[in-house]
């Protein structure tokens, strides 16, 4: 009989491309994983990757019983989640990872709720973009995600995930608190024509959102995270637009004001259709919701269609996807 945690491994290095790819989505080494293959070809009795360059590629016996793998472990989380939905308990071990400004904002919350509530129930969280995540749910290497979109740019998931709304999340303007615009009620991209800017890097939701709205923005600085966005704002560098949910910590030199036409983005929770009978999922995500309601983003949005998952009904949407939001599913 195979082991299913090779067979895991396997079916990582098919999803995944490579050795090396498959050792980073699983959070093991490259060592952990050739040592996985190796045992896997001793008990089918068959060579499963080859040599290709400096790395390794699945040969056609490789190939085929990875395709059986991913078979067999869809199989396998359908009949767990259904034992687990018949017996009604919320246990066993969850992994779910979040984009950095939902991991700080949403899962402190949503885990020490779920501690409390459910102490059988041992949940596992990373804080990691969506461009991974979400590929990862999908080839089962995570059981959950906290990715985001645009509102008028959604992002479709393909057959086999589904996934639930938490909240939307509205942009202000954020200024040096001695900025000449600061006291304004609101304002709008083209009262900022002369201004400096401080946005994410090239390629990423906001900056690409900023040079689509304001042509000719002059983007003075750029980082990844937005307490160091709002502290080069502090320090009169330049302004920025900042989601609600990423304004903590906050700080006495800066300035919010509300943005004509101001972007707004989904925060929503993704997970396997065959892991939807699991309740552990459905409480999870109930967490995720509760913890985006107590923040200062905006209330939990509803949706018109509804997926049972476990004792909750979670929110289904599917849209067509852009080539913009860059996921790799």
């Amino acid at each position: 009989m195979f082991n299913l945690e090779r067979l895991r491994v396997l079916h990582a290095v098919a999803t995944a491309g490579s050795v090396v790819s498959a050792a980073r989505l699983l959070h093991v080494t490259t060592s952990a994983v050739s040592q996985q293959i190796a045992r896997l070809e001793r008990e089918t009795g068959t060579d499963l990757v080859e040599r290709q360059g400096r790395g390794l590629r699945l040969t056609e016996a490789g190939t085929l019983l990875a395709e059986q793998a991913a078979e067999l472990l869809a199989h396998m989380e359908r009949v767990m989640a259904t034992m687990a939905r018949h017996h009604g308990a919320v246990t066993g071990d969850l992994t779910i990872a979040a984009f950095p400004t939902a991991a700080r904002a949403l899962l402190p919350g949503a885990l020490r709720a779920l501690r409390s509530r459910h102490p059988e129930l041992t949940v596992s969280a990373r804080e990691q973009e969506p461009s991974e995540t979400v590929p990862a749910v999908r080839r089962g290497l995570l059981d959950l995600a906290v990715a985001e979109d645009w509102t008028d740019h959604r992002l479709a998931l393909p057959p086999g995930l589904d996934h639930r709304v938490l909240l939307e999340d509205t942009y202000d303007l954020a200024l040096p608190a001695d900025h000449r615009l600061a006291g304004h009620p609101s304002l709008s991209l083209d009262e900022l024509a002369e201004e400096d800017w401080i946005t994410s890097s090239n390629g990423q939701l906001c900056h690409d959102w900023l040079l689509r709205n304001r042509r000719g923005a002059r983007i003075a600085h750029t980082a990844a995270e937005h307490p160091t966005q709002l502290a080069l704002v502090a320090a009169g560098l330049g302004v920025a637009i900042i989601p609600r949910l990423g304004r903590q910590p906050t700080t006495a030199r800066v300035r919010f004001v509300p943005l004509a036409d101001a972007p707004r983005r989904r925060v929503f929770a993704v997970w396997r259709s065959t892991s939807a009978t699991r309740p552990a999922i459905g409480v999870v995500a109930d967490a995720l919701a509760e913890a985006g309601a107590a923040t200062d983003a905006g209330a939990p949005v509803d949706a018109p269609a509804s997926h049972a998952i476990g004792r909750t009904a979670v929110p289904v949407r599917r849209e067509p996807v852009p080539a913009c939001c860059g996921y790799r599913l």
